[in-house]
């Protein structure tokens, strides 16, 4: 099956040719860590988990790499307004962030790397570039990139207009050639700054360099391009992206990425925000009130490329829609997994394989769930039906990150730990009474958990209960 995927420079969507037979390499530009994570983040770092996820079943070796930027302006700035050291900062939100999104059900990237990490390689590329007449020195110590050497600058955003030229003047900095060049290594500004001692002078780097450093470090190209594709938010083309892909293109003599993925916005609906969320924007509070898997299924339920309106309305509806798939996996729960329906599994990864397509994958799930309980309803199911549907709801976990939760605790959230241990023991209760042939106070209980909104199921394995 081919992937398709939409390239940012392009415009327009394109097969996936890897510059390796058989092997993906992806970088995506992490987080700056010096506060919270937002939705934003957790959109990104969702739809490139999606494209690891499809070209991982679509038979790839996938190296997938996401940065921290744990050097900036922004950090320095919480260093002085907290009293904190640069470590306790950025490594409490590394944390955090990594936390944040394990709830969500995104994988660990293989390669982690920060810039206070990767100084070797940010030095080794800013010497390339003066040593080449791409970079030069301010007086003030700082070091620039030239962009009017570089004939392609521009050729990733074809956002660089006279517009914006005139617009930076207004940013005037002593000493720069040009009013787009860009800062490659910063001095030491005084007291309270953060400094690195290196050959190239006392400083630290700009955030352009350490992304295009970090993948020439860790990934090994085919001499024409560094990794397959390069991805972030859409606020990212320009100028973070323009600028990566020309510092390496200037250094190497290669282009930094084959193809440019790019994922759009994230904007809060205030309109139809509860009072529990209010209109944060913070991911933590988000999932202080709706669990990580109900998270990643509704916003995966918009193209990835597309922007998205975040409210609650809409959230508590996509919640419904996923408990529907939950209702199914619980009456097929007693059942082994056999193999995934033939024409199931290649009409969902068909979409994923188009451009991410999430939407349409959603509607294939929804048809499979549909027709599974028709199936179910009908009478007619044999071993070998519900085995394959086992199969099918796996198949969707794994390729789309949802499903693969216990079902009857999955109707089990939103119950506080006193109610729960109240429900046990009347559960407990319940159990002692059928045993002891008084069904009188079996069927009480089961009406009194009825009035606490408790439903009991009677399985095989036991009664298990849900929150109604």
């Amino acid at each position: 099956m081919q992937m398709t995927i939409y390239d940012s420079v392009l415009k327009r969507k394109v097969p996936f040719e890897p510059i390796r037979e058989n092997e993906a390499s992806i970088y995506v530009c992490g987080p700056t860590v010096y506060d919270d994570a937002h939705l934003g983040h957790a959109r990104s770092a969702l739809s490139f988990d999606m494209l690891r996820r499809t070209l991982r079943e679509l038979g790839y070796s996938v190296k997938f790499a996401r940065n921290f930027t744990d050097i900036d302006d922004k950090i320095i700035n919480k260093m002085r307004e907290s009293g904190k050291s640069l470590e306790e900062i950025t490594s409490y939100h590394i944390e955090r962030y990594l936390a944040e999104m394990g709830e969500l059900g995104i994988e660990r990237a293989d390669i982690e790397p920060k810039a206070t990490e990767s100084l070797d390689a940010i030095e080794k590329m800013v010497m390339g570039l003066i040593d080449r007449g791409y970079a030069y020195r301010l007086q003030s110590g700082d070091i620039y990139f030239d962009t009017s050497r570089d004939e392609k600058y521009g050729s990733i955003s074809h956002m660089v207009t006279d517009e914006d030229e005139n617009r930076s003047r207004i940013e005037c900095v002593y000493g720069k050639r040009n009013p787009k060049d860009f800062a490659l290594w910063k001095a030491c500004g005084g007291d309270g700054d953060v400094c690195f001692d290196t050959s190239i002078g006392e400083g630290r780097p700009g955030w352009h360099i350490e992304c295009s450093a970090m993948i020439e470090k860790h990934f090994v190209g085919n001499g024409r391009y560094t990794i397959d594709i390069h991805g972030g938010g859409a606020d990212l083309l320009f100028p973070h992206h323009e600028n990566e892909a020309s510092q390496t293109r200037c250094a190497t003599g290669h282009e930094i990425a084959k193809y440019w993925m790019h994922n759009g916005f994230v904007q809060i609906d205030g309109e139809k925000m509860s009072k529990s969320l209010g209109n944060s924007f913070f991911l933590k509070d988000a999932l202080r009130v709706y669990g990580g898997e109900t998270l990643r299924f509704y916003l995966v339920s918009v193209h990835y490329r597309n922007d998205f309106n975040f409210n609650e309305v809409d959230l508590q509806s996509s919640k419904k829609r996923l408990d529907r798939l939950y209702r199914l996996k619980k009456r097929v729960a007693s059942s082994s997994a056999g193999e995934v329906g033939k024409d199931f599994r290649e009409r969902l990864l068909s979409a994923m394989a188009d451009d991410l397509n999430s939407s349409k994958a959603m509607a294939v799930i929804d048809d499979m769930v549909s027709e599974a309980n028709e199936l179910l309803d009908s009478g007619g199911a044999k071993k070998g039906d519900r085995k394959r549907i086992v199969a099918d709801i796996q198949f969707v976990s794994r390729l789309m990150g949802f499903g693969g939760s216990d079902p009857f605790e999955w109707f089990q959230q939103g119950v506080d730990p006193v109610q729960r241990e109240r429900i046990e023991k009347l559960l407990e209760e319940r159990i002692k009474a059928k045993k002891s042939g008084d069904y009188d106070r079996a069927d009480a209980i089961r009406d009194e958990l009825s009035d606490m909104g408790i439903g009991l199921m009677d399985t095989p394995d036991g009664t298990r209960w849900e929150k109604l």
